[in-house]
């Protein structure tokens, strides 16, 4: 049974989250949402070499470990 608000003769573009040119997102694309392997592979690598984080703070050098709770 196919779903009443999908069509197979639609496709929908998005932007590719690498570098942001068009990018058919369907089963047609298997690198999806990717426009190609090459940018799946970049943004892979990016992920591997954590470039992917959120931006934190690191505690002082005499910052005490642990739970602050079971310090005394």
């Amino acid at each position: 049974m196919v779903h009443p608000l999908r069509t197979d003769t639609a496709t929908r573009i998005v932007t590719c989250p690498c570098c942001g040119g068009d990018s058919v997102y369907g089963p047609a694309n298997v690198y999806r949402p990717f426009c190609s392997e090459r940018c799946k592979q970049v943004d892979l690598g990016a992920w591997a070499s954590e470039d992917f984080r959120m931006p934190a703070e690191a505690p002082p050098a005499d910052a005490p470990y642990g739970d602050p709770r079971l310090q005394h």
